[in-house]
């Protein structure tokens, strides 16, 4: 494990049952929650009670469907200390809103040994506070997993045991009426053993808020885009070199109802012109300032959309291994590396 040069992710072990890892997880990211997440507006908006009839079917669902990741988020509650109506809803805010501060640019590289690299973008008062899991569960793969306080893992950055890669954008439809969290199928990705098990799963269960994934598996050539929400799931093999921010591309053709902020637009655009001019570095691409207008590596307290980059990751994807680096906002040096889950 490389040394981090300054102490803006920490590396957290959560193990045992549902219940225990979302107590932990929660113990760890208390702290910030109370001081740094109860006063931000997104938290009062998604925690209002003017969302009571969708969050219980929401939950309910989770329930029936999901059991263990329900006792995931009641462990998650108990650990932050919190009502557990507060954290559900929190980790549903995608699912109940259209625009909430979750950004991310990814970039896709297809080849004999595909690459996917992830800037992870969230609330600029959560540098220094969110963390590295490694969750190491009773049953099924377990995975490490970049998380923010308050929130279940597997909605940013992600490995399993399995060498199951996910990479996760925020896409902000419009007018979905979610029946089952966004987050929550997240998670549920990273407990597949197989990358045809991840790609069915989301294509039963996708009437939720909208994400972007970036999935790869040890051993399996495909490099897949895929972009779920509101009912759809279009699934695509990356064969060129491309990029995604926060929205959709292809989602129904391109025709859905959402909300592209300038950003996005900006950050799409520019990684786009970087790739056709031939930058080949993955983080150079994802730590580029340049252009014009609004930049891929965001560090502006103002930025127009309430998020800054706070980690990046890069994943390598052989044939038996899957190579990681993982770095905090401005570090030259990765924090950590590793191979498959050994770091």
């Amino acid at each position: 494990m490389s040394k981090p040069s300054v102490p803006e992710l920490t590396w957290v072990t959560a193990e045992g049952s549902p219940h225990q890892i979302g107590r932990i997880l929660g113990e760890v990211g208390r702290s910030a929650v109370h001081e740094v997440l109860r006063g931000d507006d997104s938290w009062q908006a998604a925690t209002d009670s003017r969302h009571a009839r969708v969050l219980q079917t929401l939950a309910e669902n989770v329930q029936s469907q999901f059991p263990q990741i329900w006792e995931e988020l009641v462990g998650l509650s108990e650990g932050l200390k919190l009502p557990l109506e507060q954290v559900v809803a929190w980790n549903c805010r995608g699912d109940l809103m259209s625009n909430v501060p979750d950004g991310c640019t990814t970039v896709q590289i297809p080849g004999v040994m595909p690459v996917i690299a992830h800037n992870e973008d969230g609330l600029p008062g959560f540098c220094g506070h969110a963390f590295i899991a490694e969750i190491k569960p009773d049953n099924g793969p377990g995975l490490i997993s970049y998380c923010y306080p308050g929130s279940i893992s597997g909605h940013t950055f992600s490995l399993n045991g399995s060498g199951l890669i996910q990479t996760v954008n925020n896409i902000r439809l419009r007018d979905v009426s979610a029946d089952i969290p966004r987050m929550v199928l997240c998670r549920a990705v990273l407990s597949c053993e197989k990358l045809d098990n991840a790609l069915d799963l989301l294509h039963k269960h996708n009437n939720c808020g909208g994400f972007h994934m970036t999935l790869a598996q040890t051993g399996d050539p495909r490099l897949v885009s895929v972009e779920f929400g509101g009912g759809g799931c279009e699934q695509r093999i990356i064969d060129t070199p491309s990029i995604h921010t926060n929205h959709a591309l292809n989602l129904a053709d391109g025709d859905v109802k959402q909300i592209i902020t300038a950003s996005s637009i900006d950050r799409q655009k520019r990684g786009m012109q970087l790739i056709l001019d031939g930058v080949s570095d993955p983080l150079a691409i994802l730590r580029d300032q340049g252009g014009i207008e609004l930049p891929i590596h965001r560090t502006d307290m103002d930025d127009p959309d309430n998020e800054n980059t706070i980690a990046s990751a890069v994943f390598h994807v052989g044939n038996t291994a899957v190579k990681w680096e993982i770095y905090d906002q401005n570090s030259e040096r990765p924090v950590f590396t590793g191979e498959n889950l050994d770091r």
